[in-house]
């Protein structure tokens, strides 16, 4: 299956905290959109990966994509080597995206800044002919994405272009929700995390708003850039 889209996030959730309005607009006019979890986030405070694991399932399904899958690198101890970024490349052979979203540059959890270069590294190498790659005995071709897009998680990154999501909060809200064990929940005795408060949870629509507010529409979402964009006309970038 060949995907329009990729969307890979460090953790489960890191793809619907982030990027998911945008995922949600494109399934809707019709793009492959599929996502790809690097870790069972099994380090988080609260739940577990079993349960992670059937939270992005939902999510998963409630946004709409093509497929889901997760490569089980080590919560927190992953590292950009050789082995992590072959399995990437495989992934990005198998269903060669046009556009990867991926996790933020610089953020308060290390993992992002780390799957953000390792993506971005894997992506640039699974163009290499000479790096061979197999899935289910078959020899994959090369396959470079066009562009990798950075998406902007807990730090208030300057965004290099602005998406409008109006239109798709509801449904970018609803798939963060999915995470239950994960966000705001009155009636939770989990301990309390950065995530949980019911200020993050606001923060989901408040901050779509505000980008939304700065390009002129009702919400959006803003992502970094690691090359320029390329446009056909002026009249694009309206």
């Amino acid at each position: 299956m060949k995907l329009d889209i990729l969307a890979i996030g460090a953790h489960p959730d890191d793809v619907e905290l982030s990027c998911s309005g945008v995922i949600a607009k494109e399934v809707s006019r019709g793009k492959k959109v599929g996502i790809l979890d690097l870790t069972q986030g099994e380090l988080g405070t609260r739940g577990s990966a079993e349960i992670r694991l059937k939270e992005a399932n939902n999510a998963a399904e409630i946004l709409g994509v093509e497929v889901r899958e997760n490569l089980g690198f080590r919560d927190a101890f992953f590292v950009n080597d050789e082995a992590h970024q072959l399995k990437i490349i495989e992934i990005i052979r198998k269903y060669k995206p046009e556009i990867v979203l991926c996790n933020a540059i610089e953020d308060r959890h290390i993992d992002h800044a780390k799957a953000a270069k390792l993506v971005h590294d894997a992506c640039y190498l699974s163009g290499l002919s000479k790096i061979e790659t197999s899935l289910n005995g078959n020899n994959q071709e090369a396959w470079r994405p066009k562009k990798v897009f950075h998406y902007i998680q807990w730090m208030e990154l300057k965004p290099d272009i602005v998406v409008d999501i109006s239109g798709f909060i509801d449904k970018k809200v609803a798939s963060v929700l999915a995470y239950k064990s994960q966000f705001y929940n009155e009636d939770s005795n989990e301990p309390n995390t950065p995530i949980s408060n019911l200020n993050f949870l606001e923060s989901v629509t408040y901050r779509s708003k505000n980008l939304g507010r700065l390009i002129g529409v009702e919400h959006a979402e803003g992502f970094t850039l690691s090359n320029y964009p390329a446009i056909d006309s002026i009249f694009d970038i309206i």
